[in-house]
């Protein structure tokens, strides 16, 4: 399998320029300084063991890598996009209409990005940023090169880590995590509202589709990355446990692979795979503009699967991570699972 980069991650010149109006703060004089506060602020946010106040909605946002869209994707369902002034997330592909062709349109900042595909130190304070959106403490780490959450504090820069990467252990995560980043985001640029019709329509819609299925056969569903290694088996890179489980479970079916591995991913033998009476495969597409060919390579490896003699197979992207499209993976698995259900 082809090595693309590792999926469990994520990173103003050295002042905080007064004419730009750094809009985070954890001093005490910005708590006292109401009267200079934009309407609706301050607001505080405590995240990942860090409290930021904010006078302002932030007007200069990086997003940076993290092998994720979640964050960007939020931006944009929010209404945000035009704060975004380097974005480095991009799955190539999109469940939502017109998505992946926005975050292509977004301003990279003409970064020179490191080894970890994101965006070093210096590159980060000199694009002067007052909110930078990390997928785990692992984009704001020194020892992988980055900016610290003291050094952004210290030029006026308010720092976010998506929930449940705090410790980079994205196993316990769920689709609750995918609202807790809508509303997190709301409060902090104050659009709060449209943060929670957003939850409140995720969550009729995955209502309505569980409805459905229930009592349903609940098939077996292998979740893979497509042309992805991360690790030393033939298939090191097969969901175990996270949100796809949660999404799984919605619409319908299991994971198969759920108790090969305690945490997110597995790193299984082949021999291993061939085991497991698949019965649906899910192919998450992450840069891969050969994700479909990728899923009819398994179903021909493995003609063993009822997957295989079914044909049953699906290709996602960002609709089964996190962020704000869970609906839409719910709804499309539940599809090809449950048909006369739908």
């Amino acid at each position: 399998m082809q090595t693309k980069r590792p999926v469990a991650v994520a990173l103003a010149g050295a002042l905080c320029l007064a004419a730009t109006a750094c809009g985070a703060s954890t001093s005490p004089t910005a708590n006292a300084a109401a009267d200079a506060s934009a309407p609706g602020y301050p607001v505080t946010l405590k995240n990942c063991g860090q409290t930021t106040t904010y006078t302002k909605a932030p007007e200069r946002v990086v997003v940076m890598n993290g092998a994720s869209v979640a964050e960007v994707s939020a931006l944009l369902a929010l209404g945000l996009g035009d704060r975004i002034v380097a974005n480095e997330q991009s799955y190539g592909r999109s469940e939502v209409p017109g998505r992946a062709t926005a975050i292509k349109e977004l301003p990279t900042g003409d970064i020179k990005l490191n080894d970890a595909y994101d965006v070093p130190r210096e590159a980060m304070l000199g694009l002067r940023p007052d909110l930078v959106l990390s997928t785990t403490s692992y984009g704001f780490d020194a020892k992988n090169g980055f900016a610290t959450r003291d050094d952004l504090e210290a030029v006026g820069a308010g720092t976010y880590i998506s929930p449940q990467g705090c410790d980079q252990d994205t196993s316990r995560m769920t689709i609750d995590d995918s609202y807790r980043l809508l509303r997190d985001l709301g409060k902090i640029f104050h659009v709060g509202d449209r943060a929670e019709k957003l939850v409140a329509a995720s969550r009729k819609s995955i209502g309505a589709v569980a409805a459905k299925v229930k009592g349903d056969a609940t098939p077996n569903v292998m979740v893979v990355f497509s042309n992805m290694s991360m690790g030393g088996n033939d298939f090191s890179s097969v969901a175990a446990n996270g949100i796809w489980n949660d999404i799984l479970a919605k619409a319908g079916a299991r994971n198969a692979f759920s108790s090969a591995s305690a945490s997110a991913f597995a790193d299984l033998s082949k021999e291993k795979v061939a085991a497991e009476p698949v019965e649906a495969l899910v192919v998450i597409s992450y840069n891969d503009p050969n994700a479909e060919a990728y899923a009819s390579k398994l179903l021909k490896e493995f003609p063993q699967w009822p997957a295989a003699k079914n044909k049953r197979s699906l290709v996602l992207s960002d609709s089964i991570y996190l962020g704000p499209s869970n609906d839409l993976a719910v709804e499309k698995i539940a599809r090809m699972l449950h048909p006369n259900a739908l």
